[in-house]
């Protein structure tokens, strides 16, 4: 019989499988692990009705290499996911107020501005983890989000239209920024902006918004995946993306924010 002891381990065991699996969701690293696990349940549940038991033997040492080998193969993947756990800025309350914050609203039609413009553009919208690192190969601005100043920016053959755009809470933190390439050979046949983009939301959960300056179409980069809108959803779809990464006092924060400040708040009573 269970005690109260071995449903907390339980639950625990449970909570750490659903926060992997929910984190890993539309990366590589989700797909081939939602496929090891399949395959592995097929082999045991085989061994299990046959009652191959060398095969079993077999089956429970090539899980043991496999696992060990995941970690190399999915060296980056597994390093963003601990970046994540680890970011001190999931513990802060963001401060959003009248110091030049933008709007997900106002940045949506300013880079809708660009498509219709066909202006190259690269936007990297910071989250939990810190985007410092790749601030600082390019030029440092810390200015208020505009339309000029982003057009500014990103006209050719200006100094800083290269590279892309970095923003932290609603504000331009640098810009000629180098962004890792991705080397998902499904993107062969984009440009660099667009690999530049997937590359670093594989590395971060950052929301990266690309504008290509053939097409003028907008493209999504989030968790090593992209997504390309044209149109009318241009827009809305845009909105949607950024109230993510530029969430305003009214629509609070992130959960662990909210539960960090009920328990603080109960402790001031």
């Amino acid at each position: 019989m269970l005690d109260a002891s071995a449903i907390v381990q339980i639950l625990i065991l449970y909570l750490v499988i659903y926060a992997i699996l929910k984190r890993a969701k539309g990366s590589r690293f989700g797909q081939s692990l939602m496929g090891v696990g399949i395959l592995a349940a097929i082999m045991v549940v085989f061994t299990f009705l046959f009652h191959f038991d060398v095969l079993s033997v077999i089956l429970r040492s090539l899980l043991v290499y496999l696992a060990i080998s995941s970690v190399v193969i999915f060296q980056p993947e597994i390093r963003r996911f601990l970046s994540q756990i680890g970011a001190f800025g999931y513990l802060e309350k963001r401060k959003y107020g009248p110091d030049g914050a933008a709007t997900p609203e106002f940045v949506a039609t300013t880079i809708a501005a660009l498509a219709a413009k066909r202006m190259g553009a690269l936007f990297a919208f910071e989250r939990g983890i810190s985007l410092r690192s790749y601030e600082s190969t390019g030029v440092a601005l810390n200015a208020t989000f505009s339309r000029e100043l982003v057009e500014c920016v990103f006209t050719p053959p200006l100094p800083l239209h290269d590279g892309g755009m970095t923003l932290r809470n609603g504000r331009i933190s640098a810009a000629h920024c180098v962004f890792p390439v991705s080397s998902n050979p499904d993107l062969d046949v984009s440009g660099m902006r667009h690999r530049a983009a997937v590359g670093l939301s594989e590395e971060t959960d950052a929301i990266v918004v690309v504008v290509s300056e053939e097409s003028g179409a907008v493209a999504v980069a989030y968790n090593g995946r992209i997504v390309r809108y044209t149109g009318d959803q241009c827009v809305p779809s845009l909105e949607r993306w950024l109230k993510k990464a530029l969430p305003d006092d009214k629509r609070g924060g992130n959960v662990l924010v909210k539960l960090f400040e009920r328990v603080t708040k109960g402790f001031r009573k």
